[in-house]
C-alpha cells in the first residue's frame, strides 16, 4: 500500500494513508486528499482560491481513475464548485460518459447536490489584477479593456502566465487488495483563455491508471502532455517491458518534439509500477514529491529525477 503526491498534495497525504490503513480503497483515498487540497486557500493552483481565467473567473479540471477496471470520471472548465474531484467521481459512477465540460459540469453537479460557491478569493483576484496589467506592454494597456469587451484572443498569448501554469495536484494510491487509482486536480493556467482544458481532466494526458502495469499524473504545461499522451505513455512503455524509471523518462523525452523551446519546456510527473514502487520526475531541478505507506507516521520528500529535453538521445 502506497500513496505518491505531488508536493502541495502533502496537506492531504495523511487523510489518504488513514484510509488505506482501515482497509479503504485506493479510489476513496486519492478523492479524500484530493478535497483536502482543493479546499486550500493557500495553493492559487488548485480549487478554493485558484488563479482565474482571462475574465476573472476560476475554472477548475479534475480526472479519477480506477486502475482495476479502467473507469474514469473528468470535469473541466467547471465554475462554482469546491470539489471538481468529487464530481468527476459521480461523473465516473453515474453517468455512461467519462469527461462533462462547463455549464454541463455545472449542471451535473447541481444535480448529484453539490454545493455552488464563490471560489475566487481576494488574494487570489489581487494577484489576477497586477498580473493582467503587468503582463501588458504599456502601449498595449489599452487592450485590457478592449479584450474582455470582445476580443479575447489577442490577449491570451501575451497574458497567459506560464509561471503559473505548472500547479496541479496529483495523487495516485495502491491499496491493500493490490488496486490502483489515480486522481489529478487544478485550475489551469492563470489567466487563461475562457473554456481552455490542459491535460489534468484528460485520461491519457494528466492522468491514467492500470493495476496491470501502473499508474502515473502529471503537472506542468497541459498543452505538451496533450500532445504526448504523456501519463498513458507512461503506463504503455511498461507495459512494453521497460522499467519504472526508463518508462518515465522514455515519456519525458517524447515532449521535446511537442515544443520548439524545449529548454523551458516545464513538465513534472509522479508514478508507480505495478508493485507499489514510487518515482517522480520533472525537466525543472529542484522539485519535489511525496510519497507515504501506512507503516510510517510521517511521509518522505524526495527530489524528482531531471530529465533534460535538450540533451541527445
Amino acid at each position: 500500500m502506497i500513496i505518491v503526491t505531488s508536493a502541495n498534495g502533502i496537506v492531504g497525504i495523511q487523510a489518504a494513508v488513514a484510509i488505506l490503513r482501515d482497509g479503504g480503497t485506493a479510489l476513496d483515498a486519492v478523492e479524500a486528499a484530493t478535497r483536502l487540497v482543493e479546499a486550500n486557500p493557500d495553493d492559487h493552483t488548485v480549487g478554493y482560491g485558484g488563479y482565474p481565467n482571462l475574465l476573472g473567473e476560476v475554472e477548475l479540471d479534475a480526472s479519477i481513475m480506477d486502475g482495476r477496471t479502467l473507469h474514469a470520471g473528468a470535469v473541466g472548465a467547471l465554475k462554482g464548485y469546491k470539489h471538481p474531484i468529487s464530481v468527476a467521481r459521480k461523473v465516473m459512477e453515474e453517468l455512461p460518459h467519462v469527461l462533462l465540460t462547463a455549464e454541463g459540469a455545472a449542471r451535473f453537479a447541481a444535480e448529484m447536490g453539490f454545493e455552488q460557491e464563490n471560489l475566487l478569493t481576494e488574494a487570489a483576484a489581487e494577484v489576477y489584477r497586477q498580473g493582467l496589467s503587468g503582463a501588458l506592454p504599456a502601449d498595449k494597456r489599452d487592450w485590457l479593456n478592449d479584450g474582455i469587451a470582445g476580443n479575447l484572443a489577442r490577449l491570451a498569448r501575451i497574458t497567459a502566465d506560464p509561471e503559473h501554469a505548472a500547479g496541479t495536484v496529483n495523487f495516485i494510491a495502491q491499496d491493500s487488495a493490490g488496486n490502483i487509482a489515480c486522481a489529478v486536480s487544478t485550475s489551469g493556467w492563470a489567466w487563461k483563455y475562457p473554456g481552455r482544458l490542459g491535460d489534468s481532466p484528460i485520461i491519457g494526458a494528466g492522468n491514467y491508471a492500470d493495476n496491470r502495469y501502473g499508474a502515473c499524473a502529471c503537472t506542468g504545461w497541459g498543452e505538451l502532455a496533450l500532445r504526448c499522451s504523456t501519463a498513458h505513455s507512461v503506463v504503455l512503455y511498461q507495459r512494453l517491458g521497460f522499467g519504472l524509471e526508463q518508462a518515465c523518462r522514455q515519456a519525458m523525452r517524447d515532449l521535446a518534439a511537442a515544443t520548439d523551446a524545449p529548454e523551458h519546456a516545464i513538465m513534472n510527473l509522479v508514478a508507480i509500477n505495478r508493485d507499489g514502487r514510487p518515482i517522480g520526475m520533472t525537466t525543472v531541478p529542484g522539485r519535489t514529491f511525496v510519497w507515504m505507506t501506512p507503516e510510517m507516521t510521517t511521509p518522505v520528500e524526495e527530489p524528482r529525477l531531471v530529465v533534460d529535453l535538450t540533451a541527445k538521445e
